[in-house]
């Protein structure tokens, strides 16, 4: 069984979830994703909360403030000793970045790089908070295989419809590439085009100007003879 709670922290809202029990949380981390983000109070008993990233969070590092209060309440909450105390530290760091061996105790995990993990203070218990996220509050049993071979479907129609619209980008940059070439192709004959026209007209000499000039060039004056 999965909780999922909607956190309208963020527009649009974002989906925090967390597994109903420390078994639950083994497949949690088995069948994550790349955009979840995991929390935990820091050296305490704690559920394993998950934030999946809406697409207006860029990455794991960027998550707005109000999200992390949301998230950091919802750990607070559910951790026994953590629920009584206050000035908690919660830690949160990307899915990926979790490791769980075989030889580790249920629920138990360490981290594939120890300054992937940042921290944010909890001061105390927000009722106000905790009561929003309450109502949205949604149990369902999940089929994690089932979800993660729709997901991997899903991924494969999107990388598909990328590598289309990249390729008919890619085309239509050749094109206009092509004729942009054509166009200066068209101009500079024209201009050496018009340029021979110029030169062919400069060498052709006016029949008035032949009348009035002897066979040396000289311009003959009949006042001599």
């Amino acid at each position: 069984m999965v909780i999922f709670y909607r956190s309208d922290a963020v527009t649009p809202p974002a989906t925090i979830y967390m597994g109903k029990d420390k078994f639950e949380n083994e497949d949690l981390l088995r069948y994550g994703l790349e955009r979840d983000v995991w929390f935990h109070v820091d050296k305490l008993s704690s559920a394993h909360v998950y934030l999946r990233l809406p697409d207006s969070v860029t990455d794991w590092e960027s998550i707005p403030e109000p999200l992390l209060v949301d998230c950091s309440q919802l750990v607070k909450a559910n951790s026994i000793q953590g629920n009584k105390k206050n000035n908690l530290t919660i830690i949160y760091t990307p899915w990926s970045n979790v490791k769980k061996t075989g030889d580790m105790a249920t629920g138990s995990v360490v981290f594939h790089n120890d300054r992937k993990v940042r921290r944010f203070h909890v001061k105390e218990r927000d009722t106000t908070i905790l009561n929003r996220l309450a109502k949205t509050k949604v149990e369902r049993d999940v089929d994690h295989e089932a979800e993660r071979q729709q997901r991997l479907k899903d991924e494969g129609r999107e990388k598909k419809k990328k590598a289309i619209e990249e390729k008919a980008a890619a085309n239509e940059l050749t094109r206009q590439r092509q004729k942009e070439a054509e166009e200066r192709d068209y101009s500079r004959l024209f201009s050496e085009e018009a340029m021979a026209e110029s030169r062919r007209k400069a060498g052709k000499r006016s029949p008035k100007a032949d009348e009035g000039a002897d066979d040396d060039g000289l311009e003959s004056d009949d006042s001599f003879m």
